[in-house]
Parts: structure tokens; sequence; C-alpha cells
């Protein structure tokens, strides 16, 4: 490959074809590497406020645009062409109500912050689903950072071993690291049951072996590099992806990918469904230094058979989501971990003919938990059929904003793209919602 079709490359591509060429190696896992950014100091003003507490992120996204009026934003009084057979229940925080299919949530409401006045300027799933992980609308001219990839670069790592950003059951469609370098890019899990795959060296691959292999390759991609390239971001990149995995599959660390360590009964309380494990995963992974794993539920757009549905899938949500935080919280973590529950819209008040809800941009919820954020709360407030944000409205960009501001992250750093375009972790202008810390 000569340096123009290297540089041709976008990171996305880089990122798999250097994944499949570690498989070639027998560890088997596109790896970012851990760059020794120092992490930020929260400024004053920040930890004054609440924010700078937390330490890692677990955000939980339901893809597809999760109903708010049968889940967080409950609407008992409005007519039934609307609140269909959704009861709102009674939960330990006075005065906050959520759809009855989330019952063991309930319980934990006195830990967590619903906003309800969320609304977005993108009604299609793949443009509102970057517009929420990124801050920005889509553009055909470059890939924006999502948020887990601006929390690896600003805060910098906590392990020496294990990944900054993690995904698990992630989309093809995710922005990853957009324009920042590939060691921001996420680390893909597509099975929590199944872990991390290929870490291991090869049956018969003695470890003397593998070593003579690893020094065989510096030493090639050394004079490779010396004589086309002058150390090329792209080939550094190469060369990292390689080292933070051998580095990981040697490392005590790897265990925390191992659900089967985990007690049955621990396993049994997340859920034995995908997601429910992957959340499980999730705690394992910041008891071991990672600082963001996003696990994402999908299948949430109901044009039909809404309620339904929401009988089936909402329990899965609720019952991991309530042990995430009462597992947190026993285990001391609550505090330094944000657990975030978003999605990229809403579905409309009025219910269809076919008992479904359709696209719903102008107003939906999503949920903050733990990292400062002050529990038992609601903020923001819509109309008495949810349809309309009448207090308190918030943005994409806001909401990225308040995640950096939990970290105590400068959320309106300015960074350069390749083509020298400013760009901020809170989008063009957004603001973090204080007012929930503390």
């Amino acid at each position: 490959m000569n340096p123009n079709q290297l540089n041709e490359l976008n990171r996305r591509d880089f990122l798999s074809r250097t994944a499949r060429t570690c498989f070639g190696l027998t560890i088997g896992s596109s790896m970012a590497r851990l760059f020794d950014s120092p992490a930020y100091a929260a400024d004053p003003t920040v930890a004054q406020a609440g924010g700078g507490k937390a330490k890692h992120v677990i955000y939980l996204y339901m893809s597809g645009g999760m109903t708010h009026i049968d889940t967080f934003d409950p609407k008992p009084q409005a007519p039934s062409d609307v609140r269909g057979t959704v009861k709102a229940i009674a939960t330990k925080a006075d005065g906050i109500q959520l759809g009855h299919c989330l019952p063991l949530l309930a319980n934990s409401a006195d830990k967590i912050a619903l906003i309800r006045s969320l609304s977005s300027t993108q009604g299609a799933h793949e443009q509102g689903k970057y517009l929420m992980h990124t801050g920005y609308a889509p553009r055909g001219t470059i890939t924006h950072p999502s948020s887990g990839a601006w929390v690896s670069k600003l805060a910098g790592p906590l392990s020496k071993d294990m990944p900054p950003f993690v995904l698990v059951g992630g989309g093809n469609r995710h922005p990853g690291a957009g324009f920042f370098e590939p060691a921001f890019a996420p680390l893909p899990i597509g099975d929590p049951a199944l872990g991390l795959q290929d870490v291991k060296r090869r049956a018969g691959v003695t470890e003397d072996s593998f070593t003579r292999q690893l020094e065989l390759r510096r030493e090639l991609d050394h004079d490779f590099d010396r004589k086309f390239h002058s150390g090329q971001k792209a080939v550094r990149a190469y060369d990292e992806v390689y080292s933070s995995a051998v580095s990981l599959m040697k490392s005590e660390d790897l265990a925390a990918f191992d659900l089967s360590k985990e007690p049955a009964v621990s396993r049994a309380a997340y859920g034995s469904d995908r997601f429910g494990q992957g959340v499980l995963l999730a705690r394992r992974l910041v008891e071991h230094g990672v600082r963001f794993i996003e696990v994402e539920l999908g299948g949430f757009d109901w044009h039909a058979d809404n309620f339904e549905q929401m009988e089936e899938k909402i329990p899965i949500l609720d019952q991991a989501l309530s042990a995430l935080i009462t597992d947190l919280s026993a285990r001391g973590l609550l505090e330094s971990t944000l657990v975030v529950v978003a999605t990229e819209f809403g579905r409309s008040p009025k219910i269809t003919p076919n008992a479904g809800r359709n696209h719903y941009p102008k107003a939906f919820s999503c949920l903050l938990a733990g990292g400062g954020v002050r529990g038992g709360q609601a903020y923001g407030v819509t109309d008495e059929t949810g349809s309309n944000v009448i207090e308190n409205k918030v943005g994409a960009a806001d909401f990225n904003a308040t995640i950096a501001f939990s970290l105590g992250l400068p959320y309106d750093q300015v960074l350069l793209s390749p083509s020298k375009r400013p760009f901020k972790m809170s989008g063009q202008d957004g603001k973090p919602i204080t007012a929930i810390f503390g």
C-alpha cells in the first residue's frame, strides 16, 4: 500500500482492517491504546455546583426511540387515545410517577433524575441517534466523535491496560471516535456472555515464540515506517493497537470480561437476556477502570402494537437498570459512576389506528443517576399530553455537556478536526443542566 492509499482510509475502515490484522497475529480484537493524556482537574465552580464527582459513565442506549409517555413521563389525566393502557405508578420519590412496566425502578426513584424536557431536531433514527451521541447534526463531510470518545480523550485513562471506551451490542452506525484518533474508538463486544474473544495465544504457540513474532513485527514496521511514512499518525496508531492488545491479554484485568466469574445470583439479578448481561459486564468494567461503557438495547420502534411490545421490552430495561443502580450503590460506586439512559426521540402522544406510536422528536425523556446527580427529581415539564416541552427545554448538546459536567471535564473546550474546524463535546452551544446536581 502506498502512502496515498493509506491516507485515503477513513478511521473506521482503518480500525476494522487493524482488527482483522490482529486476528492474524492471534490477538484478535480491535483494541485502542490508552493515550497518556492527563485527566483534567475539575474547575472549582464545577465542583461547587456538584459536578466533577463521576469517574465513569455507564450509558444505556434505547435504540429505536423509546416511548416517553409509557415510561418516564406518564400522563394519567390525558385522554384515552393518548394514555392507552398505561397506568402511572407511585415511586419512592414523592410526586414522581413512572409507567407501570417500571416497578423495580420505582423503588430506586430516590436515586434517579428524570429529564422530561428533551427535544430534538432529528426525527429519523440514524440522524437522531447521531445527534444524541455527538451533539451535532450529521454532515456528509465529517464524522463527529461520540460522547464516549470525548470522555476518553478529555479525561485520560484510569488503567494502563484496560480500554477507555467499550461498546456492548452497538450497531454499525455508531459514530465511535469520529475524527479523533482510532485510539479513542470503542472496543466492541457483541455478546457479553462470550466476553472478549481471541485474546489468547493460539494452541501450540509458546510465549517465547509469540514474543519473537512481536519483536520481528516491530523491526519490520520500524524499517517500513522509517523508509515510507516517517512516523505518520495512522501507522503509529496501527502499532498502538498491537501494543495495547498485548498489554491487555497479559493483564489480570482481562478477567473483567468473563461473566462466568460472577456469582449466579448476581447474573440472575440483571436478567438472562443479552442486554441485562451487558449491563452486568458494564459494572464489572467500571470496577476494573474503564471510563465509558455503552450498552445498547434495540427494538423500540413501535409503529404498531405499542402496548403489547411495551409489556415485553420495558421490563428488560427495568430489571437491568434497577439491578445496576442497587448494585453500584451497595458497592459504593454510584457516586463515582454516572448512569445514563438515553434514546433518539420519543413516540407520538396520539395513538395510531394500529395501536402504535410514531416518531416524535419534539418531546421525550432520558434518565441520569449517580455521578453527583441529586436523586428523586424530575427536571423539565411537558404539557398534559406529553406533546410539547413547556419548561426547561434540553437539547442533545446540553445532554452531552451534562455528562461532561458530571465528570468535571471542560465541556466547552474546543478541539480541531483534521480540516481545522472547531468542535466541542457540548456541541455548538450546549450547556450542562447544573440544577440537577448537588
